[in-house]
């Protein structure tokens, strides 16, 4: 190469490094500024103060997500943001919530995915209308119309050519209830839908929402466990014609979502779920041939002792994003 080639590729590799180094400094920027901000959503004494903190999180993620290659930042943020995003590098998720003085809880949040049409990244505002949803299990819903919730895990797979991406999340809602939500979500025409027939023999249902008196210890979380299933057989009682049905436990190992089913503690409180708990059976989910089938009855031996990460206490020591302890 040439004296004057080796020069234009210097200024070009120079360029480069600046550019890189100037998105950096930007980017750190913004995050140093969130992290004032969503210590003012954490810790502001009044609803006034933790709404306009709130309100300020949401325009400066959404200046920052503007940004070129924002998409590959890797932000570290206060635990009381949820920042979540899929191995694939495609689609990731920012949630928070926000605690009124009466206990109420609203979410906030935006989602950053890839538009195969338009060959770019975006970006949409999460908008919680969880106090006007009908149908809440069967609706499909968008980032205008979202069951609020803050996530705290994501699960990437594939079904029928698409890739989809399940979230485990969890709402104080008020003082009376809390409520955690298995949500599948994807991308449709260039929009994220929330919301996909993935639950085998579950007709219609689009999500899974468990929700429960606010004093009750409801999990839900995935991880790889040990599944007892009992599987029902008919065999020959030797030496005659009858047949007996004999119960065989099987054990397998596998990446599952477990869950406790929740139920009125108090019969006929059916729909008032300040009165829902545990029943006592866990279930599961696991992922097989693009659906996620459920295991009714299925006992999941806990092998790995470190649970998902929890989210740090809000102000009021209840409700609080202690997600395995609610």
């Amino acid at each position: 190469m040439n004296i004057k080639g080796t020069a234009i590729l210097w200024l070009l590799l120079s360029v480069g490094t600046l550019a890189g180094a100037q998105d950096k400094a930007l980017m750190q920027s913004y995050q140093e500024r969130l992290s004032t901000l969503i210590g003012q959503i954490a810790n502001a004494p009044t609803d006034n103060e933790r709404y306009l903190a709130s309100e300020e999180t949401v325009q400066l993620l959404a200046k920052a997500l503007e940004e070129e290659h924002s998409e590959r930042w890797k932000w570290n943020l206060p635990d009381y943001v949820s920042v979540l995003s899929a191995p694939d590098g495609l689609f990731r998720i920012f949630s928070w919530a926000v605690i009124r003085d009466n206990g109420e809880f609203e979410c906030f949040g935006a989602v950053q995915f890839y538009n195969e049409k338009e060959e770019e990244f975006e970006y949409r505002l999460l908008n919680d209308k969880s106090e006007e949803l009908m149908n809440r299990e069967e609706s499909v819903l968008t980032a205008d119309n979202w069951l609020g919730a803050v996530y705290q895990e994501l699960i990437q797979t594939a079904s029928g050519g698409r890739t989809y991406y399940t979230l485990l999340g969890w709402n104080g809602v008020d003082n009376i209830t809390d409520l955690k939500v298995i949500e599948p979500v994807w991308i449709k025409g260039g929009e994220p839908q929330f919301g996909a027939p993935l639950f085998r023999r579950m007709r219609n249902q689009r999500r899974v929402v468990m929700e429960y008196a606010n004093d009750a210890m409801v999990n839900l979380r995935y991880e790889t466990q040990t599944i007892q299933e009992v599987e029902h057989r008919r065999e020959k009682v030797k030496g005659t014609n009858r047949y007996r049905t004999v119960d065989k436990v099987k054990e397998r190992k596998e990446k599952m979502i477990i869950f406790d089913e929740v139920e009125p503690q108090i019969p006929g409180m059916e729909g008032l779920y300040q009165y829902y708990v545990p029943s006592g059976t866990e279930l599961a989910f696991s992922f097989v041939d693009g659906k996620w089938e459920m295991h009714q009855g299925a006992q999941g031996r806990l092998t790995d002792k470190k649970l998902n990460k929890e989210f740090s206490p809000l102000p009021k020591q209840s409700p609080s994003y202690n997600f395995n302890n609610k």
